[in-house]
């Protein structure tokens, strides 16, 4: 008995090994005239947005500070559809939200208190960015209208400074090519318009 379950862990170890797939690098080769040829490896997987956390860049910084109201709602994530309370985003239209390098509040959004939140120097990053529609809908499920094929779009977190934790409201947001954003409240997503640049 013990030597026939033995072998059926050997063959699931083998099979479950052949079964992930990995991703081959792709390798580049750079030169010019007769100096040395020089290889880049680059990791070509662009199906998945990298999960990697980094402080906002500048230019996404830039873009991202200032005052910002609610003006259109977009829809739902496909995971989730929270029409029965929001069926036309009616409820946060015309709402603010203030993003500051200093201060960060939510207490614009007046028809819902479980989302109004004020957090003095909070944290801001970059929690994944996404290099193409696919690979953004492949990790979040959500179908952004006009929304294009080569857009890049960046998750932006907000953390408490003290406990590095999230912001305890469920209010999201994604910086598409720093000239776009989106509010993901819950499983409704909504276009934010920049009011004001303090």
């Amino acid at each position: 008995m013990k030597k026939v379950i033995g072998v059926l862990m050997v063959l699931s170890f083998i099979l479950l090994s052949g079964c992930g797939g990995s991703v081959k690098p792709a390798t580049d080769t750079q030169g010019s005239g007769e100096s040395p040829r020089k290889q880049v490896t680059t990791q070509q997987n662009s199906d998945y947005c990298s999960a990697e956390r980094t402080s906002l860049d500048s230019e996404t910084e830039n873009y991202f500070y200032g005052t910002w109201k609610v003006e259109k709602h977009l829809g739902f994530a496909n995971s989730y559809n929270d029409a029965s309370e929001y069926p036309t985003g009616q409820k946060f239209i015309g709402d603010e939200i203030l993003i500051k390098k200093d201060l960060f509040s939510s207490k614009g959004i007046k028809n819902y208190s479980q989302y109004q939140t004020e957090l003095r120097n909070p944290i801001y990053e970059i929690t994944a960015t996404c290099n193409n529609k696919d690979s953004f809908y492949r990790s979040y499920k959500i179908d952004i209208p006009d929304l294009n094929e080569n857009d890049v779009v960046k998750a932006i977190g907000v953390s408490n400074p003290s406990t590095k934790m999230s912001i305890p409201v469920s209010l999201s947001f994604f910086v598409v090519n720093n000239e776009r954003l989106i509010l993901l409240s819950e499983a409704t997503i909504f276009e934010i318009k920049k009011i004001s640049e303090k």
